[in-house]
C-alpha cells in the first residue's frame, strides 16, 4: 500500500507599506489595491494594519481627528482602513489583522505577568518586534493566507513606528526571499512649469536606510502621472530598478488604484521578488467596475445629515468614510454617478427655513454618532424627509431618533427622546437595558456596547425582507441604546413597523413606514455600511438608491 505523501506548505510570503514624506499619502488604499492585485493572480490574500497609537483599539478615538471607526465581524473597534480592506479584497477581516502599540505592549505586559517569558529580562527589542510578527503570522494563519499584506502607519522617520520598522528588518534578515518592503511616497509640485519634485523621497528612504531598510518598491504618489526623467532619478539616487518605481497620479475613484498600478506592472514585479508563479491574470470585473465608474453620468443626489463635519474651516468627510462608499457602491451598480453632500445638523434646529433645502436632494442618510450635539437639527430632518416623503435612511442612531421623531410627531408623546440625551424623559422610547445599566452605574462602559455581528429577522411582505430577499440576515453593530420593549406595540399601532428584529424578538433591528406610507423610510439599529463592497453593494443602500432614482 502506497503512502500518501505530505503536503508542504509553502512558506508565507510578507509584504510591508510604509509612507514617506507626509500622512494621508494612500497608504491603506495602495495596500488594499496590491492585495486585490495578487488576488487577481489567484493568490490567498490577507491584509493588516498597525496603528502607532498607545490606544488598545480605535473605540475611543475622535472621528474628527482619527476618522471613522470601522467594526469587523468579531467586534473589534478598528481603523478605516480595514474597512478598505474589506471591500477591495471582499472578505470579512478578524482582530487578528488590527493592532496598535498599546495592544502590542498590553499582550507583552500580560505575558510577562503570567511568566510566560520564564523569568527574563523583558526588553522592548526584541520582544515588542517579535509579538508584532507573531501576530502576523497568527493572521496569516487565520485567514489561511499566503501572503499578508501590512501597512504600518505613521511616516518614516518618525519616532512612533521604529520598533514595527525593527520588526520588519528582523523578519527580512531572516527570511530575505519572502519579505517585500513598499515604501508609497509623495511627489510635491514646485514652481511655475509643476515641476515633480522627488527629494522628499530621497530623503524618505534615507530615514528607511537609518532604520536598517531598503525599500524594494517606490510607489510614487503625485497629481499626474511621472514621467521617465523622474522614474530614473528616483532610481538613481534610491538604489533601485527604474522598473520598480511606480507611479500613482491621482484618480477619481480610490477603484482605480489597482487598475493603475498594473499599468506599470505591479503584479508582476511583486510576484517576482517573491519568487511566485502566478495562476491566473484576472481584474476584468474590476475593470467593469472602472470602466461603470468613468461612464456614468446621470447624476443623484444625497445628502449626508451629520456632526462630525467641522474640524477647524474644512470637512471631515473620513467620519463617515463607510457610509460614502456604501452609497458609491449602489449608484455605480445602477449606472448612476453620486454627488454628496453634508448637510450640517445643527442648522436644521437654528433656522427651519434651511430644512427646506432637503428638497433639493433625491435621498437623505442620517448617520451614527454619539452625543447631543446636532440631535434636535436631526430630529427636525427626519420629519420633513417623513412628511415630505424624501427617501431616508437612518443608521444606528439616526434610527433611534427616527423612532423618536415618529413617537412625538405620531404617536402623541410630545416630550419623547432616548435618555441617551433626557435621562428624566417621560417618554423614554429610546433606552438602555436593565441589565446593562448596571455596568453603566459601575463605568463599566465596555460592557454595554453591543458590538460586531448579530442575527436579526425580517418580517416578509415588508420593505427590508424585499431588499434583503431572505428571512435571517447578520449585520455589524456598534451601539449601546436600544429600543424600549415597553413602547413596541404603541409604536406599532400608530403605523410603524419594525420588520427586523432579534431571534428572541427582544431587540428592534430595524424600524420602517409602509411602502403605501411612504416610498422610502428605513432605520436600522446596526451598520449596513461595514458590509457594503464594490461588487456587492448592501441591499438597503442599493434599495434607498433605485427608489431615489425612480423620484428623478
Amino acid at each position: 500500500m502506497k503512502k500518501r505523501k505530505r503536503r508542504v506548505r509553502k512558506p508565507s510570503k510578507y509584504i510591508f507599506v510604509v509612507g514617506g514624506v507626509m500622512s494621508g499619502v494612500g497608504k491603506g488604499v495602495t495596500t488594499a489595491s496590491i492585495g486585490k492585485v495578487l488576488q487577481s493572480r489567484g493568490f490567498e490574500v490577507t491584509a493588516l494594519k498597525i496603528d502607532p497609537y498607545v490606544n488598545v483599539d480605535a473605540g475611543t478615538m475622535n472621528p474628527t481627528e482619527h476618522g471613522e471607526v470601522f467594526v469587523l465581524d468579531d467586534g473589534l473597534e478598528c481603523d478605516q482602513d480595514m474597512g478598505n480592506y474589506e471591500r477591495f479584497l471582499n472578505r470579512d477581516l478578524t482582530r487578528t489583522n488590527y493592532m496598535t502599540t498599546g495592544s502590542v505592549y498590553l499582550s507583552v505586559i500580560n505575558k510577562e505577568r503570567s511568566l510566560k517569558y520564564g523569568g527574563k529580562s523583558v526588553s522592548v527589542v526584541p520582544y515588542i518586534p517579535l509579538e508584532v510578527l507573531s501576530r502576523i503570522d497568527k493572521a496569516i494563519s487565520k485567514n489561511r493566507a499566503e501572503v499578508a499584506i501590512t501597512e504600518i502607519g505613521g511616516t518614516v522617520g518618525e519616532y512612533e513606528n521604529l520598533l514595527f520598522l525593527e520588526a520588519i528588518k528582523m523578519l527580512k534578515i531572516k527570511r530575505p526571499e519572502d519579505v517585500l518592503l513598499v515604501l508609497v511616497s509623495y511627489l510635491p509640485f514646485q514652481g511655475d512649469d509643476n515641476e515633480l519634485k522627488t527629494k522628499p523621497t530621497q530623503h524618505a528612504v534615507r530615514a528607511l536606510n537609518a532604520a536598517g531598510l531598503q525599500p524594494d518598491i517606490i510607489i510614487a504618489r503625485a497629481k499626474t502621472p511621472i514621467d521617465k526623467k523622474r522614474k530614473e532619478k528616483i532610481a538613481f539616487h534610491c538604489s533601485i530598478r527604474e522598473e520598480d518605481v511606480i507611479s500613482a497620479p491621482n484618480v477619481e475613484s480610490i477603484y482605480e488604484v489597482p487598475v493603475n498600478l498594473e499599468k506599470d506592472e505591479i503584479g508582476n514585479i511583486v510576484l517576482n521578488k517573491l519568487r511566485l508563479k502566478p495562476r491566473s491574470r484576472d481584474l476584468k470585473r474590476w475593470q467593469r467596475l472602472v470602466k461603470s465608474i468613468r461612464e456614468s453620468k446621470n447624476i443623484i443626489k444625497i445628502g449626508i445629515v451629520g456632526k462630525y463635519f467641522s474640524t477647524g474651516s474644512f470637512i471631515l468627510s473620513d467620519s463617515y468614510i463607510s457610509v460614502i462608499e456604501a452609497i458609491k457602491h449602489s449608484a455605480y451598480f445602477l449606472n448612476w454617478k453620486p454627488e454628496i453632500e453634508w448637510l450640517n445638523a445643527e442648522k436644521f434646529r437654528s433656522s427651519p427655513k434651511y430644512l427646506r433645502q432637503l428638497s433639493d436632494y433625491d435621498g437623505i442618510i442620517v448617520p451614527g454618532g454619539f452625543g447631543d450635539r446636532g440631535v434636535e437639527g436631526k430630529i427636525a430632518a427626519i420629519r420633513y424627509c417623513r412628511e415630505k416623503k424624501i427617501p431616508f435612511l437612518g443608521l444606528c442612531y439616526g434610527m433611534q431618533l427616527a423612532v423618536v421623531e415618529f413617537a412625538r410627531s405620531v404617536a402623541g408623546f410630545k416630550r419623547a427622546h432616548t435618555t441617551e440625551i433626557n435621562p428624566r424623559t417621560p417618554y423614554p422610547v429610546i433606552d438602555i437595558l436593565p441589565e446593562q445599566k448596571k455596568n453603566i452605574s459601575d463605568s463599566n462602559y465596555g460592557a454595554t456596547m453591543r458590538l460586531g455581528t448579530y442575527p436579526a429577522v425580517l418580517n416578509k411582505g415588508t420593505v427590508a425582507g424585499a431588499a434583503y430577499k431572505k428571512h435571517l440576515i447578520s449585520e455589524r453593530h456598534r451601539h449601546r441604546f436600544e429600543v424600549n420593549p415597553k413602547y413596541i406595540k404603541r409604536l406599532e399601532r400608530k403605523g410603524l413597523i419594525f420588520s427586523g428584529f432579534s431571534p428572541d424578538h427582544r431587540l428592534m433591528e430595524i424600524a420602517e413606514l409602509p411602502k403605501d406610507v411612504h416610498p422610502f423610510f428605513v432605520g436600522t439599529q446596526f451598520h449596513p455600511e461595514f458590509r457594503s463592497r464594490p461588487l456587492k453593494p448592501h441591499p438597503l443602500f442599493l434599495e434607498l438608491i433605485r427608489t431615489a432614482v425612480h423620484r428623478i
